[in-house]
């Protein structure tokens, strides 16, 4: 199960899931099955940033049984703080951070008993601190130190825990933004880059597990919009 199925990062590991032979269940807002069209691919509309629409949503999914989950959903606004609204906060927080959690609480026995994957896609943000983006490094941070915690709570089960913290990348996550990436591809990551990952961890052997996997550029780069 993929979260942020239908853009991005999130699509992007979706195909790569179902070319490794995966059945993937994609869930976002608006996702239609014509967004991936693969006869394995069962798409599952859901605003996870609302708390009812999550809640119903991981009630419905406990009656599957989920080898693989992959935590991708999330947004970032990157503002002086006192400028962010109340809703900015809350909605980034429960998507980035809370939404995740509730997640692996209704799928975790799953993962366990079938020996699966829990894979958060988290952000270089997690490592490190920038000005403006307060609200989504703590979301970030706390994703990343929830599946620390999980790594260690489950080590005696055959579950591997792994936190990607991808740099930045070119995708739609900056749309809204002021900023994005540059034209060199030295200065940002590409979404395959991260579905390669995704692939390197589910190849290695099972007794092995990269706990922490950081993806940086090669090179620093950002470009400003113009307003």
């Amino acid at each position: 199960m993929v979260t942020g199925a239908s853009s991005g990062i999130g699509k992007e590991i979706t195909v790569r899931l179902l070319k490794l032979g995966y059945e993937v269940i994609g869930i976002s807002r608006s996702i239609t099955k014509k967004d991936i069209e693969d006869k394995n691919f069962t798409p599952i509309q859901a605003d996870l940033s609302n708390e009812v629409s999550t809640i119903a949503i991981c009630k419905e999914l406990s009656k599957e049984n989920v080898h693989t989950l992959v935590n991708c959903a999330g947004f970032g606004k990157f503002e002086p703080h006192e400028e962010l609204s109340a809703k900015t906060i809350t909605s980034m927080v429960f998507l980035n951070l809370t939404a995740p959690m509730l997640l692996t609480n209704a799928l975790l026995r799953d993962l366990k008993i079938n020996s699966g994957y829990l894979i958060n896609i988290n952000s270089i943000e997690a490592l490190k601190s920038n000005k403006f983006a307060g609200v989504y490094s703590a979301t970030k941070s706390g994703l990343k130190a929830f599946g620390d915690s999980l790594f260690e709570e489950t080590r005696k089960s055959a579950l591997s825990v792994v936190n990607i913290n991808p740099d930045m990348t070119q995708s739609g996550f900056y749309d809204d933004l002021r900023f994005e990436t540059t034209a060199n591809e030295y200065e940002k990551l590409f979404a395959s880059d991260i579905a390669d990952a995704v692939e390197h961890i589910l190849s290695m052997r099972k007794g092995a597990v990269v706990s922490e996997y950081t993806i940086r550029s090669l090179n620093f780069g950002i470009t400003k919009k113009k307003l």
